[in-house]
């Protein structure tokens, strides 16, 4: 009996802290990346956007870098399940699985999915010298350059890394993978030509290819993009390579095993931010879509990132390249 008062007692306290949450409380959202890179910066305009419909309380954002995501997943599969720590990462909760061979989590299990938050298109870019004008063009240059074509990226792990194995995986070409300490670096890089190929988020090369100084070849999305800056670029399917797609998609967790109704009142905020104009309108800006399909739901979601890791995990292991 004593036991059973004391279960009672327990869930009687779970329903109310569910009912008061967030209480007035301050909610943390980790970013297992840096401050300042794409996956920050999508964070802080999403804590901005949950502000109101989490209450008007405070959304901090820490950033908890290193070994591919997964030093700030653990932190957040570690954390009290009380929904005042979420996760927000992107593609890497996908990925992180065979990059990192002794994960400290399960990404399937350990975390409750809240939704997805966005999809940013990538660009296939290249040095300015190449003589290519587009992208068939580009595959001739490739074909006859075989065995000495080097793809920058911004670390093992990041969304250049990945997008750079896919295609090579997808185009069945060789070339010498050169990583860097973040996306600046690998862009100056090609800018000075000491690099040829790179594919990354149109949140860092857009604005190279606005200034001319990177030549732009095709988007990686099913359909062209509405950016003005980019909509005369083909996608790579239409350009020749067919069904290449692949897009940065962001997403929100809280640890496993938070309260059923402390995630709903999460997911509705969520939904509530998604459709927030300012919010939208700064995803626009960095050339992300914010998620209004299924999604956004916590199934939906889950379901989402199941798919994307029986997809990536192949072309990982093949590569033979870890984050650990």
């Amino acid at each position: 009996m004593k036991k059973l008062f004391a279960l009672a007692a327990i869930a009687l306290a779970a329903g109310a802290h569910a009912q008061d949450f967030p209480a007035g409380k301050s909610v943390t959202i980790v970013v297992p990346f840096a401050a300042g890179g794409p996956t920050d910066r999508v964070a802080r305009d999403l804590a901005e956007a949950l502000r109101k419909p989490l209450g008007g309380g405070t959304v901090i954002i820490d950033n908890v870098p290193g070994a591919g995501s997964s030093i700030g997943a653990a932190k957040v599969a570690r954390a009290t399940p009380d929904g005042y720590t979420l996760l927000l990462n992107h593609i890497a909760m996908a990925t992180v699985p065979s990059l990192v061979r002794n994960l400290p989590f399960k990404v399937e299990s350990d975390f409750e999915y809240l939704g997805i938050v966005n999809d940013v298109p990538m660009t296939l870019i290249s040095k300015p010298s190449i003589p290519a004008a587009n992208y068939k063009e580009l595959t001739s240059w490739i074909a006859a350059n075989k065995g000495k074509i080097n793809i920058g990226n911004a670390g093992v792990g990041s969304a250049s890394h990945l997008c750079g194995l896919l295609y090579q995986s997808a185009t069945k070409t060789e070339m010498t993978a050169v990583p860097y300490k973040g996306t600046a670096p690998a862009i100056t890089d090609l800018i000075g030509g000491q690099i040829d190929l790179l594919c990354d988020q149109t949140t860092n090369t857009t604005p190279q290819i606005q200034a001319g100084k990177v030549k732009a070849f095709a988007v990686t999305t099913p359909k062209r993009l509405a950016l003005p800056m980019l909509k005369d670029l083909p996608t790579l399917d239409e350009a020749g390579l067919k069904n290449f797609q692949v897009t940065i998609w962001h997403g929100l967790y809280a640890p496993k095993g938070t309260p059923a109704p402390v995630l709903k009142k999460l997911n509705d905020a969520l939904k509530v931010a998604l459709k927030d104009p300012d919010f939208i309108h700064r995803e626009e800006l960095l050339g992300a879509v914010v998620a209004t399909d299924g999604r956004i739901e916590p199934a939906g979601h889950k379901k989402f990132v199941i798919d994307e890791i029986a997809k990536w995990t192949p072309i990982i292991k093949a590569a033979g390249v870890y984050a650990d």
